[in-house]
């Protein structure tokens, strides 16, 4: 329990947090991955943190350090198979899931991927009389799964389906998908908006670092983040005369796929990859040594590595894609261009962010500087910790 202040009351144990995630940083770089490490550090003040998790660590199946104590549930298993989330991961992290009845906490927070542990915590929520709260980055619909699937999309909707109607409340990374919520669970889910967020202090006084280079993109490399693309419109502009350098920070199932098309379209002089960033200094320092930052993606929750690209104070190109959910930061950027999902578009708008373009006035930058504060991740463990109860 904690006093009106925020403190913790004197003789009294703190609450325990169980986070279930399937994924964790630093073993996995990405958005949710990065969101769990961030609130972490800050909600340990609050509250004794569990994390259960597949066994990423060499070693024993417990380990703690200074803000959270890890449990492996299972074994590591691929969480991709042939560039698709792996239903064979999915099966084995929730049956781990069940060593949570027999766990100590007060209140169990999930990531919904990959939707069927969901099914399995609300079993141990509900025979424990515990809360349930689930956190959703990104909504995928019948039709996408379907799109992503085929056949079997259907069974994978279906869970989705179920797995939202499930949770005591929900955290919903961004205002959109908190929209596309509600319209799926035709207004049942109690939510909580709590976007994702970036560490402004460490992006200000970052230097730029590594050789420049005209373009960056930072993602996982995998089918619907569409490096594939960005290389193509990439190859465009060197047939036009136009030759442009890019440096892809990310790794990922297709990781072999795109070396070798980057080799089949002539771009292997013009195009450097780099998987081994794990630390965020030097994720910033390699942003800040690009002109412009593009983000090719067709489906995103958020756009983390956009939010960041923008507080390096970059140009950003971005898609129109429906499940695109950057979009919209972009949009709201002075320096942003979304353009239509096309090889085409996407090169044309490359070129004309890296044309001479006027720097943005000293109102715009106050208002971006403003819009970013937003983002602060002390603000969302705030929100966060509310919607726990802690």
């Amino acid at each position: 329990m904690r006093d009106q202040h925020g403190g913790t009351v004197s003789g009294m144990r703190r609450p325990v947090v169980a986070l279930v995630t399937d994924s964790v940083y630093p073993y996995h770089c990405g958005g949710k991955e990065s969101r769990y490490h961030e609130l972490i550090s800050r909600l340990s003040s609050r509250a004794e943190l569990h994390v259960y998790t597949m066994n990423w660590w060499q070693g024993p199946r417990q380990r703690a350090d200074d803000v959270a104590t890890f449990h492996a549930v299972c074994r590591l298993h691929p969480m991709y198979t042939g560039g698709r989330r792996s239903i064979r991961q999915a099966v084995y992290f929730a049956i781990g899931c069940m060593r949570l009845l027999t766990g100590r906490f007060d209140v169990l927070e999930a990531d919904h991927m990959p939707y069927l542990q969901i099914v399995v915590l609300r079993l141990v929520a509900t025979l424990r009389r515990k809360r349930l709260v689930v956190t959703w980055h990104e909504v995928w619909g019948k039709e996408y799964w379907q799109q992503y699937l085929g056949p079997a999309g259907r069974l994978a909707w279906l869970m989705e389906w179920v797995a939202m109607r499930v949770p005591d409340h929900i955290i919903a990374a961004s205002s959109q998908t908190a929209e596309r919520l509600l319209t799926a669970t035709k207004g049942r889910a109690r939510l909580t908006v709590a976007p994702n967020g970036i560490d402004l202090d460490a992006i200000s006084t970052c230097p730029p670092s590594g050789e420049s280079v005209d373009v960056v993109v930072v993602g996982r490399l995998i089918e619907h983040k569409r490096i594939g693309m960005l290389l193509d419109a990439l190859a465009q502009l060197h047939a036009s005369g136009y030759p442009v350098s890019c440096r892809i920070i990310g790794d990922g199932p297709d990781k072999a796929a795109l070396h070798a098309r980057a080799e089949s379209l002539g771009l292997a002089n013009a195009v450097e990859f780099r998987h081994d960033v794990r630390e965020q200094k030097d994720l910033y320092g390699l942003m800040k040594s690009a002109r412009l930052f593009a983000f090719p993606s067709a489906r995103e929750g958020f756009g983390i590595a956009v939010l960041e690209a923008i507080a390096c104070g970059l140009p950003v190109v971005t898609t129109s894609a429906p499940d695109n959910l950057a979009r919209h930061l972009v949009a709201d950027y002075a320096q942003g261009v979304v353009c239509d999902p096309a090889v085409a578009s996407f090169a044309a708008s490359i070129r004309d962010l890296l044309a001479d373009r006027p720097s943005p006035s000293d109102e715009a930058r106050s208002q971006t500087a403003s819009w970013l504060m937003r983002f602060g991740w002390n603000e969302t463990a705030s929100m966060v910790a509310g919607a726990l109860q802690i």
